[in-house]
């Protein structure tokens, strides 16, 4: 039976990547939630998206150049209302205060110990500019210190998994705790060389999007990367080519929210999917 991961958490419904963005994900049935971390300038782990302040929030800077309590006295959930107001989106109190909505990696993991139930955390690492060695380095040490088995990578009833779409994250993810469970994440801009490098033929184009395309596919196919993770269009606009993936690996795919997709997808035979709405796809599915 497919696993369904709430995206960011349950984040058509409230917030992404916020409390109450997790807690929603839980009540809605999630078998894991999906997550993004960055690393802040006093080396605290927070989940968060974007690496620039500004999208999903009215404030500006760099989370690695802020730090923990500065990013707490900041605003995360409003904008959700002046972007969407036909959403009405309001925080309900059980949900926490407005300041307790950006959550550190340790208090994601205590919202999932505390769920009643299994939970994944599919945990990404964000990389801005390349890979950058210490935020893995304190995501390990934050995971070790909480208690996480590396064998299992367990801790009570979470266990996590590791996303990247920076190819040499991946492979110090797989270095560090096996390829099982690292998904090499991938992106589809439509470019029109992507086949190529897919089928073996490589491409000359050498921008950041080439390398790292190209650097995913290898950690793919050599078995680094023991998930793999492209997105729907990625999968409709190159069947084949994952069809002969999903033959050897375990396929996470983001982000599915319309119900013909999932049951694409489900009948293709992938195991595991993202949504920003993952009740009404476990609706969609018969769950």
């Amino acid at each position: 039976m497919t696993r369904l991961f709430a995206h960011r958490g349950s984040s058509r419904r409230y917030p992404e990547n916020t409390r109450a963005s997790y807690l929603q994900a839980i009540a809605d049935g999630a078998d894991g939630i999906e997550c993004d971390i960055h690393l802040t300038a006093d080396h605290q782990l927070v989940c968060h998206h974007d690496a620039v302040l500004g999208r999903t929030e009215r404030a500006k800077g760099e989370i690695r150049s802020m730090t923990l309590a500065q990013l707490r006295r900041i605003d995360m959930v409003s904008w959700k209302r002046g972007r969407w107001p036909f959403l009405r989106t309001r925080i309900p109190g059980k949900f926490g205060r407005v300041d307790q909505q950006l959550c550190t990696l340790a208090e994601l993991v205590e919202i999932a110990a505390n769920a009643g139930r299994p939970i994944e955390l599919a945990i990404e690492t964000k990389h801005q500019l390349g890979h950058d060695p210490r935020l893995e380095a304190a995501m390990t040490n934050q995971l070790e210190a909480l208690g996480f088995d590396r064998a299992t990578l367990s801790s009570g009833n979470v266990t996590v998994s590791f996303m990247s779409f920076e190819p040499a994250a991946v492979q110090h993810l797989s270095a560090e705790w096996g390829p099982e469970r690292v998904c090499q994440l991938l992106e589809n801009k439509r470019r029109g060389w992507e086949g190529d490098v897919l089928r073996g033929l490589g491409t000359t184009e050498d921008t950041r999007y080439a390398q790292q395309f190209t650097g995913g596919v290898a950690n793919i196919e050599d078995g680094t990367a023991g998930i793999v993770g492209p997105g729907i269009k990625f999968v409709r606009a190159h069947e084949a080519e994952f069809l002969r993936w999903l033959e050897t690996h375990t396929a996470r795919i983001w982000t599915v929210d319309k119900p013909a997709d999932a049951a694409y997808l489900e009948g293709l035979g992938v195991q595991e999917m993202t949504s920003n709405v993952p009740a009404e796809i476990r609706e969609s599915l018969g769950r």
